[in-house]
């Protein structure tokens, strides 16, 4: 998901999952054209916890010039993950909407400029503290705060902004009363920054679709089962995790001969499905898109489709937890199994009902691969011979380069990486 400045001093409180979840990556320190050399240390900032959607909350924001010189010129900066949204900004703040890419979410991006003398060895705060919404999707969300003597403003990736601030000018304030940070501790040349775990009330449904399948034997079936977050919260995970877990396992007396690109084999006919992305939306998720072959009528086979992975506290509702894979083999007599196909007792399913697979051209040689066009991303398929393993990796994909975004303090640069696949 979001990774953390590269050595940057982290929140040394966290609470739940979130731990030191970060919003951006800050590049390198700029260079600085003398010999002297600024730093900046922020304050300790708690963890916000307790919150409902639609409650506003503010974060109290101080810092330290720890350099040995005044600086001219500072900003300060806030960015927020998609649960949470920035409320009337002061007139020397500007507001950017980040785009997501790679495994970190949209977020919203804040930068406020503090034209005045920042003098060494005293303790700074904003006049008035920023103030931000919990949204109706909000649950394990974060706030990044950020000090830097160069303007951090995003050159790339943005989809909104800068929509400059309309309430007054906010200016920095003196903290006598606080106690200032150390000469030499700053960590970085120029910037620091801390990550605030942000934890709201709420739910999210996580809910699976199966399938109803109607062939003769020989024929091979193409159909999709799904999994969907029905909200109303997003859920985000750890980066380089899946969202959760899907297990699918087809009725008896079938083959698979294409399975998704997400899926792979764990058992006879048993495949675990990952997602696209650590976090998943409210009304997103995936579909599976698999190839099957009726190799012969089992009186009684059903297959089913389940979540796993990570617990889900968050989800009230587990009747939808849980669906079935319907075969009706023509010249059986009906179909070989009695479930629903989906989930039983779920509202709210973007999936809606059963899924009619169609015959396909394809048998044994798995053909080509129908791609999902749903939930949060598409993905291939490997191909499955009788009960030999997956041809796909383990479920467990190591992340080819951890950080997801890295905004430059003092250039703005934001690095777009490659999108890559979560199959976990």
């Amino acid at each position: 998901m979001f990774q953390a400045v590269p050595g940057s001093r982290t929140l040394r409180q966290t609470t739940g999952a979130l731990g030191a979840v970060a919003l951006m990556a800050l590049g390198a320190a700029p260079a600085v054209a003398d010999d002297a050399t600024p730093e900046l240390v922020l304050g300790e900032i708690a963890p916000v916890t307790g919150l409902k959607p639609g409650n506003s909350f503010d974060v109290p924001v101080s810092f330290t010039n720890t350099g040995t010189e005044a600086l001219g010129k500072v900003w300060l900066s806030y960015s927020l993950t998609q649960g949470l949204s920035h409320t009337e900004l002061p007139s020397n703040c500007a507001r950017y909407e980040v785009g997501s890419f790679d495994e970190a979410p949209s977020y919203s991006y804040a930068i406020c400029e503090f034209d005045q003398s920042v003098e060494p060895g005293v303790v700074y705060a904003p006049e008035t503290s920023q103030e931000f919404k919990a949204l109706g999707k909000a649950y394990t969300d974060a706030l990044r705060v950020a000090v830097a003597v160069d303007d951090p403003t995003p050159s790339e990736g943005v989809d909104e902004g800068p929509v400059p601030g309309t309430g007054p000018a906010v200016k920095l304030v003196e903290r006598p009363d606080a106690t200032p940070a150390a000469p030499g501790s700053g960590e970085h040349e120029g910037w620091d920054a801390a990550d605030v775990p942000v934890q709201a009330v709420n739910t999210a449904d996580f809910q699976v679709t199966g399938a109803q399948l109607k062939g003769k034997v020989g024929e091979t079936l193409s159909f999709e089962v799904k999994f969907t977050n029905a909200g109303p919260a997003w859920v985000r995970r750890e980066s380089g995790s899946g969202a959760t877990k899907v297990v699918v396992k087809m009725p008896a007396g079938t083959t698979v001969t294409k399975a998704h690109g997400f899926c792979d084999k764990i058992a006879t006919r048993t495949y675990e499905c990952g997602t696209s992305q650590a976090w998943v939306d409210p009304g997103a998720g995936e579909r599976y898109d698999f190839k099957l072959r009726i190799d012969k009528a089992v009186a009684g086979a059903e297959g089913s489709v389940k979540l796993a992975g990570e617990p889900r506290p968050f989800d009230e509702n587990t009747a939808n937890d849980t669906a079935a894979i319907l075969l009706d083999v023509a010249g059986s007599g009906g179909s070989t199994g009695g479930g629903s196909a989906d989930g039983g007792g779920s509202t709210g399913s973007t999936g809606g009902g059963d899924a009619t697979a169609t015959p396909s051209d394809d048998s044994t040689d798995g053909g080509g691969s129908t791609s999902s066009t749903g939930g949060s991303g598409t993905g291939g398929s490997s191909s499955v011979d009788g009960d030999l393993a997956s041809t796909g990796s383990s479920s467990t994909l190591p992340l080819a380069g951890a950080a997801a975004t890295a905004v430059a303090v003092g250039t703005g640069a934001v690095l777009v990486v490659r999108r890559r696949k979560i199959r976990q």
